[in-house]
């Protein structure tokens, strides 16, 4: 799209240019430019990496690496070229690489990112404020990857690739960065050419309902409890510690035996609650945080056993365990 400066009365073309001809490297200028505003090419996104390569057998690298404030990654591809060159491919192989991450990864990654640039923050604290999450919520995060291609232009075969991919419900995105000079100064002129204008509000409409069934398989439900609020797991945590405090003799196989761990998981790979070393051991080898082990949460029995409580909590099997909870007599509603 052509710019043009208004000025008495009189309207005049801005030149437009090309990055190559102004001297405008990809990675060391483009890139690093673009790194530091990266709303202009993907609003509400947090990059979390730069010349990503953390990979098995793979030299490759994406350019960076982000999540936005569904919790879900991006990978953001650039090019200064004027045909954007098999971004689309690149993109989807990293997509591919990329889609076992884990929330605990995730935070290493960026604590590495954060190291190199010599930015003293606590990744972990970073992703958890931007997501405006108190605590990780494993189960929710990364549910879907979405690509950003960022470039002068695209050649037709590409958008068409393109455009084919995200019929079949992938959120691929086309930014075109047009560079223009104006005296001594370079214009951007930035537009997101996909998904297209006139496709874009069928293309929302369509992801609306994903996004629907999505949440409704996640299934957000807070619970009021002793007239607090309590999101599944917290929840879980509040009426263990309240079963504890009104019966504080119990032995920690009572425990068991009041919250069996068939509540947690019908195949009892966790229970609803475990020693504090068990939980700390699962943590130690497999590095993911399956029960409450902060100090302020721990718990301990009549018989002086130590106890962490799981998180693993979500619609499949929430509603066991506040039948259980009613049974004792506690008052839960859904909010």
């Amino acid at each position: 799209m052509p710019l043009y400066t208004f000025d008495q009365r009189q309207i005049t073309a801005v030149s437009n240019t090309q990055f190559g001809i102004e001297g405008i490297r990809e990675r060391d200028d483009l890139q690093a430019a673009l790194r530091d505003s990266i709303d202009v090419i993907s609003p509400d996104t947090l990059v979390i990496s730069e010349e990503f390569s953390e990979w098995n057998e793979s030299k490759r690298r994406v350019d960076l690496l982000g999540i936005d404030k569904q919790a879900n990654l991006v990978v953001l591809e650039l090019k200064r070229d004027e045909t954007g060159a098999h971004m689309e491919l690149q993109g989807l192989r990293y997509t591919a690489m990329l889609s076992t991450l884990t929330f605990k990864k995730t935070v290493d990654f960026y604590q590495k990112y954060l190291n190199k640039r010599e930015i003293k923050k606590n990744a972990e604290e970073e992703i958890l404020s931007f997501l405006e999450w108190s605590e990780p919520l494993e189960e929710q995060f990364l549910s879907d990857i979405r690509i950003v291609l960022a470039s002068a232009n695209f050649s037709k075969e590409l958008t068409t690739t393109v455009m084919w991919l995200n019929k079949r419900n992938l959120d691929i995105r086309c930014v075109r960065l047009q560079p223009y000079k104006l005296d001594e100064k370079i214009l951007l002129d930035v537009e997101q050419i996909i998904p297209l204008p006139e496709a874009a509000e069928y293309e929302v409409g369509i992801r609306e309902q994903i996004e629907e069934r999505r949440a409704a398989s996640k299934d957000m439900t807070r619970y009021v409890f002793m007239e607090n609020v309590y999101r599944k797991n917290r929840l879980v945590l509040a009426v263990v510690q309240k079963y504890l405090k009104d019966h504080p003799d119990t032995s920690f196989k009572a425990l068991q035996r009041v919250f069996p761990d068939e509540l947690q998981n019908r195949a009892c790979a966790y229970g609803v609650v475990a020693p504090f070393e068990k939980a700390k051991q699962i943590l130690d080898s497999t590095g993911y945080k399956r029960y409450f082990l902060n100090e302020d949460d721990i718990l301990k029995t009549g018989d002086g056993q130590q106890v962490a409580v799981c998180t693993q909590w979500g619609i499949g099997n929430i509603g066991g365990f506040i039948e259980v909870a009613r049974a004792l007599g506690y008052q839960i509603e859904a909010q």
